[in-house]
Parts: structure tokens; sequence; C-alpha cells
């Protein structure tokens, strides 16, 4: 692991870090805030899973996450949305290839060989953070944005009892009806739509549901509503009778100023599971 920057920030430190990755085969770069508490103990640590077309900084930048975590004392991660480097295939579309993993086990070609980002956010990019920094791994909490509120929604009810809570800002909701998902899904994991369904949170909701609390913000003027699909997720939660809050906020879109405006209420839901009593 190389450290690539660390600033000082909120009392905190904002670190930016890149290793070489066996899951996606190549070089790979993410941000870490460590609050001034990991000084004395390992602090409970928030997954941050960006969207189309990010890399690790645009949260890490825009999202105003470092004040509220440091006033709670949890770490927060930003990891990159997919492999990189002149080896790693891509696509001249926004929404396929680099900037594009949406967080799935590709086993298409020529996808297979680098786009392997389930495994590296699940196992990986985990292991190497307990290992390095001080982070405790039995409280965990998970959000993303857009693609990465797809990818957290799937992975944490994919993986019971790893995550105290997950939430997220304007997600994918129903990628297996959507033409974000369709076309990604079709390309990395194949055209058969029974391997699809594994990563659809509408779909896990109404199967399994979460064993946690879930916060979902939307944004009713999102100029991406339709492709999002929230009234499916909402439906799905509902007739599983799910513990958590679906909000639709007036007049907000799909930008990083939405993310910022509810950020606090976030990081609050998660700190409130992540220390429980303690808080």
């Amino acid at each position: 692991m190389q450290t690539i920057s660390e600033n000082k920030s909120f009392g905190g430190v904002q670190g930016v870090y890149s290793h070489a990755s066996k899951a996606c085969n190549c070089e790979m770069t993410f941000g870490l805030f460590l609050p001034d508490a990991a000084k004395i103990a390992p602090v409970p640590v928030i997954w941050f899973l960006s969207g189309l077309t990010c890399t690790h900084e645009n949260a890490m930048v825009k999202a105003g996450m470092q004040a509220w975590a440091a006033e709670y004392g949890v770490a927060v991660v930003f990891p990159d949305t997919s492999p990189r480097g002149d080896g790693v295939a891509d696509d001249d579309a926004y929404d396929l290839g680099k900037g594009a993993g949406f967080y799935v086990n590709a086993t298409q070609e020529p996808w297979a060989p680098h786009f392997q980002m389930y495994d590296y956010i699940v196992s990986e990019l985990p292991d190497l953070l307990a290992a390095e920094f001080a982070i405790d791994p039995s409280r965990q909490s998970i959000t993303g944005h857009s693609m990465g509120g797809h990818g957290a929604l799937t992975i944490a009810m994919s993986n019971p009892g790893r995550f105290k809570s997950v939430s997220a800002f304007a997600p994918i909701c129903n990628p297996t009806e959507s033409d974000w998902g369709k076309k990604q899904l079709t390309a990395y994991l194949g055209e058969n739509p029974e391997t699809w369904k594994a990563h659809d949170s509408t779909l896990i909701m109404r199967q399994t549901g979460f064993d946690g609390p879930v916060l979902i913000d939307t944004g009713t003027t999102d100029q991406f509503i339709d492709l999002l699909m929230p009234e499916a997720l909402s439906q799905a939660m509902a007739a599983r009778r799910q513990e958590g809050y679906f909000r639709m906020q007036k007049g907000y879109d799909h930008s990083y100023f939405f993310i910022s405006t509810f950020m606090e209420d976030h990081i609050s839901f998660h700190a409130n599971a992540l220390f429980g009593d303690d808080q």
C-alpha cells in the first residue's frame, strides 16, 4: 500500500491510498477519513459507494462527510467505482466500463479479468483496512449514491450480519427492469436474467429484506428518477415491513448538493446503529 496524500481535516486525517488489488488485477485507489478518536482506539466505519463516472474523489470532496464523521467519531472509506489502468477494458459510454463497475463480479469478456468489484468491496478492501488502520471491523455500516446506492443496498442485504445499517441517496432501485441495469448486467453477467437477480435491491428486499434499519432519500425532481425506479423499492419495503425510512425530498435533484444537504441525517442514522446504547 502506498500513501498518495494525507491532510488534516476536522481534527482527523483525510487520506488517499493505493494498492495492488488481487481481486481487480490492477492498482486501486481509495480515500479514508479517520477521526481523531482513531488515535485512541479502533473506530466504526461507514462505507460510501459512489455513482456512475465517479472515482474515490467525488464524494470525498463534495459530500461533506468529514465534519459529521468527526463529530460522531466514525471513519469513512471512499472506494473507487471500478478498476483502472491502460490494460483495463472500457467503453465509450459513460455508464459502462471505467467508472461504472456496478459492484458486481463480471463473468463475461472483456470485463471478467478486472471487473470484480463485489469481491473487492466485500472482501479485499475490508481486510486491507482492518490490517492497516484503526478500524473496528465488527462495526460497519454502508451507504452510497445512485449506482453506489444500488451497491450499498445489494451488498448489505446479501451479507447478513456484516453491516449494522444501510442507507442510500437516490439509489438505482430495480436494475433488472431499468435501462440503468439491463445494459450493464447483460454486459457484465450475460444475457440470462436469472443471474441478475442477486444484484437488484428491490428483488432482494422482497425475498429477504435487511437485518437492520434502512434509510433511503431521493429527490422529487431527480432528473434520472424514471431510471432509478424508487417506487419499486418503496413497495417492496412496505410489503416486507422492513424497518426503516423511505423519503422523497421535495425539489431536490441527483446532485451532490442534494447529498450534502441530508448527509448529517445519514451519518447520525448510522452512528445510532454503530454505537447502539453507547451513543
